[in-house]
């Protein structure tokens, strides 16, 4: 009985270290929206906080994308692949230019 309950202690202890190291090495791939003051919307992978503050920007998460996609007040703009940068009036502004 003894050996029984060492064999099932060990079992859930290796589970429950795999599961942690499976936690601890899976990446999840986000993306935070940047929307400005005039509605327009863009994909960005940092929060920067060195925006023109004029431009109002404001930050929300992928889920706030999906339901705010087709709100004819914000116009989507294409994700840039360096995405160090902002839009303004439909053009892409990047920092240090």
């Amino acid at each position: 009985m003894s050996n029984l309950k060492n064999l099932l202690g060990t079992g859930a202890l290796a589970a429950v270290l795999a599961a942690g190291v499976m936690a601890a090495t899976t990446t999840v791939a986000s993306a935070d929206v940047a929307c400005n003051s005039y509605g327009e919307c863009w994909q960005t992978t940092t929060r920067y906080t060195t925006y023109p503050p004029a431009l109002g920007v404001q930050f929300y998460g992928d889920d706030w994308a999906v339901t705010h996609r087709t709100d004819t007040h914000y116009q989507w703009r294409d994700s840039q692949k360096d995405d160090h940068g902002y839009y303004d009036h439909g053009d892409w502004h990047p920092f240090g230019n």
